[in-house]
């Protein structure tokens, strides 16, 4: 553009070139006349000349396609996006207490409910039994108290075998009711109703049904007692994140996170556990954090499926924003937004920036004069 252009000629240039009339007006803030990636709350913005001046005094033209956008007010959310895994929360081991051959053995994927059969060793059952305190470790009969027995008539109540008043679930004594309603449950399985717990005839576990995970035997093998040869998981549905240890302090228990399942679709949940201890690999070191979902049926049952977790990890509610790629960066350190009054006049309105929601594309912005619904301008896309 010459020197000698009329200020008409200059408005139909920058109409050309794609820019509102007017923008090279007045100046409320001297604002920095570069292209660059302006960091901000790790956010890229590409910073202009507000009102895409040309410059006369260089060869070199800035021109910026621009578009127009409003001040909103509402909830904001900052959020961690990590990669995670989705499965099943728990990992048990199935140990065998008796001797002989396994004559029947579940497959990886069956669901054993508790008060079921879970394997067969020379015939007999081997039932499963909720457990949250100690594992099976003696026979149990008339007469004797303990940890193991209480855990005995608290499972016996829950399969209503006996009622609360008959039994307290709480109590860790073996008398006549637990006798009788032990009589009841061996008589459902098919077990020798004896009234009394062998060692070996039950496997306490802490969850109210188990889905198997792995078998390492086959039906024939030897049984030796105290050995091992199925793992399990409980049927809650849970996801994994392997977070990085310096982002602990980011994540806390009861976060809100969105989780996007394979399938595209995305289903809310809340952080349950937040690992305590670190684990180091290939240079990497993690925290393993955990997520339930909210609505577990809808994430299938896919084991060990790659999802997409957005964390978040602070809020703010009621507050006015702006896209991020509205802010300007101003020659003293700060930024600004470009708004367009009712009349069509462009100014700068210097602005503190809060929270990012990155997810949003929006930032939190205070500034003197701002308000909801006024017009500001952005890059056009």
């Amino acid at each position: 553009m010459s020197a000698a252009q009329s200020p008409t000629e200059e408005q139909e240039a920058a109409q050309a070139h794609g820019k509102p009339k007017g923008r090279s007006g007045r100046r409320g803030l001297t604002v920095v006349v570069v292209v660059g990636i302006l960091i901000a709350g790790g956010v890229g913005v590409v910073v202009a000349d507000p009102f895409g001046r040309e410059k006369q005094d260089t060869t070199t033209e800035t021109t910026t396609e621009t578009a127009l956008a409003k001040v909103t007010k509402g909830t904001l959310s900052a959020r961690t996006l990590e990669n995670g895994t989705l499965g099943f929360a728990g990992d048990y081991q199935v140990v065998n207490k008796t001797n002989g051959t396994i004559t029947k053995l579940p497959s990886v994927g069956n669901v054993i409910p508790q008060g079921k059969v879970l394997y067969r060793v020379d015939g007999k059952p081997v039932i499963l039994l909720q457990g949250p305190y100690v594992p099976a470790y003696r026979d149990l009969s008339w007469g004797m108290e303990g940890t193991d027995v209480r855990q005995l008539n608290a499972a016996l109540v829950a399969l209503r075998y006996a009622t609360k008043s008959q039994i307290d679930p709480d109590s860790d004594y073996f008398g006549r009711q637990t006798y009788c309603a032990l009589k009841e449950l061996q008589k459902k399985v098919g077990a020798e109703e004896t009234g009394e717990l062998p060692l070996g005839q039950a496997v306490f576990l802490p969850p109210e049904e188990i889905r198997i995970t792995k078998v390492n035997a086959v039906t024939g093998d030897k049984a030796a007692g105290g050995g091992a040869f199925m793992q399990a998981s409980s049927t809650d549905r849970q996801v994994t994140i392997a977070l990085n240890a310096n982002q602990q302090a980011d994540v806390a228990v009861g976060n809100k996170v969105t989780i996007t399942l394979p399938n595209g679709k995305s289903t809310p949940g809340v952080v349950s556990s937040v690992g305590k201890v670190a684990t180091k690999e290939n240079d990497k070191t993690t925290i393993d954090v955990q997520i339930k979902p909210s609505n577990p049926k809808v994430t299938g049952e896919l084991d060990q499926a790659p999802v997409q977790v957005a964390i978040v990890s602070d809020t703010v509610e009621d507050v006015l924003s702006v896209p991020v790629n509205a802010l300007l960066a101003t020659a003293g350190g700060g930024y600004a937004v470009e708004v367009v009054d009712p009349s069509g006049e462009h100014r700068l309105v210097a602005v503190k920036t809060g929270l990012f929601d990155d997810s949003a594309g929006q930032v939190e912005v205070t500034g003197s004069g701002l308000e909801v619904d006024q017009k500001i301008v952005v890059p056009s896309s």
